[in-house]
């Protein structure tokens, strides 16, 4: 097939750092390459693909200093988009909204994953505005609060099985448990300090700062670092080649979060490396933690506590097995590559004509595994 993949602009694909579109976007792209299929990449000029790159930005917006206004420069990804469609099957979108008024013109069939949290109070008005728009959801739980649209399949997350080997028996040394994504509140880092004090074991915390968060940091995170003196280690943001240290190397990752994620990329590598996941339940936490296989969910600190205790009842070689058996690229190119085939071979309909809203209750496709 002739697929365009949309990233966002934010970051490169793959992403230098923290990013969690942008990699999967890289990840989806280089395996459809793999399986054969004619991929061409729309994203920042610092991206690195096999696919044939059309680049917008000469690199990602988030590193460049001198980007004021972010929105013009996606406004100029779509016109690219626009005027190369017809070279296209089916042209996928990982821009959450921007794109919609275009994909009702474009000649050719989209479809849209949205990476996003979707409890928004300005979404349920927008999307039903867009109603016929094809919507890929990457968990079941985000799709909750949205209005009846026209969902066309759920799609899990998948990573190359290889990008971070198993590691099946941890390097010698002191052991920890970690944390890896964002300090913010929702992510509760603070949490897993007080899970790793109770349960008297160090933990490395590798993380990325937004600007908006820094007053959290200053104000909840630094004191419980002071405070914890030794158990506490603050790292950074990581990239692939140390997250597979990081994540190998720890006793479990600690995910106790405190919003409604809709997917948890970070759940996946650890198990990838094999390492098990204490998590809360909230958000796709329960779609992708098999409790009592590849980690323990948990519904309070004590829990977590308890569970430090019990982590030597998990194998990591079972841990790395639900990986395999659920979150694979070869898996998520796949279902993807079925989806694309069902919407290019649909016929579409006429440019404007809008589904009315209530002809779509019910629509929800079945979830393609």
């Amino acid at each position: 097939m002739r697929i365009a993949q949309v990233s966002p602009l934010a970051e490169s694909v793959p992403p230098k750092l923290y990013g969690g579109t942008e990699r999967v976007v890289s990840w989806l792209t280089e395996e459809l390459v793999r399986q054969g299929h004619e991929v061409t990449l729309f994203a920042s000029g610092d991206s690195r693909t096999s696919a044939r790159l059309v680049p917008v930005t000469a690199r990602a917006l988030r590193l460049d200093p001198a980007i004021r206004e972010p929105l013009g420069y996606h406004i100029m990804l779509l016109e690219e988009v626009r005027k190369r469609a017809h070279e296209f099957d089916i042209v996928h979108f990982h821009l959450e909204l921007l794109h919609a008024p275009l994909a009702r013109s474009l000649g050719v069939p989209s479809v849209t994953t949205l990476h996003g949290r979707l409890d928004l109070p300005d979404l349920p008005p927008f999307y039903r505005r867009f109603p016929e728009l094809p919507l890929v959801s990457i968990s079941d739980f985000q799709r909750l609060p949205l209005p009846p649209v026209n969902w066309a399949a759920t799609i899990y997350h998948g990573m190359p099985p290889n990008l971070l080997p198993a590691r099946l028996q941890p390097s010698p040394g002191e052991p920890y448990l970690a944390f890896l994504g964002r300090i913010s509140p929702e992510k509760r880092p603070d949490r897993a300090i007080e899970i790793a004090a109770r349960a008297g074991m160090k933990i490395r915390i590798a993380a990325k700062i937004d600007q908006i968060d820094r007053q959290y940091w200053a104000q909840a995170i630094e004191p419980l670092i002071a405070r914890h003196g030794d158990l506490v280690e603050f790292i950074g943001e990581i990239d692939d080649r140390q997250k597979a240290d990081f994540l190998g190397n720890a006793r479990a990752l600690l995910f106790p979060i405190d919003w409604p994620e809709p997917f948890g990329l970070v759940m996946i590598e650890a198990m990838a490396c094999g390492t098990p996941v204490i998590a809360f339940p909230h958000g796709s936490v329960g779609e992708v933690i098999d409790h009592g296989l590849s980690g323990f969910i948990v519904e309070s600190i004590d829990e977590a506590v308890a569970a430090v205790g019990k982590l030597d009842s998990l194998p990591r070689a079972d841990v790395h097995k639900c990986f395999c058996r659920r979150f694979t690229v070869e898996r998520m190119a796949a279902d993807y590559v079925s989806l694309y085939r069902k919407l290019a071979g649909e016929s579409r309909p006429a440019a404007g004509n809008v589904l009315r809203l209530q002809e779509l209750d019910g629509m929800a496709a079945p979830k393609i595994a």
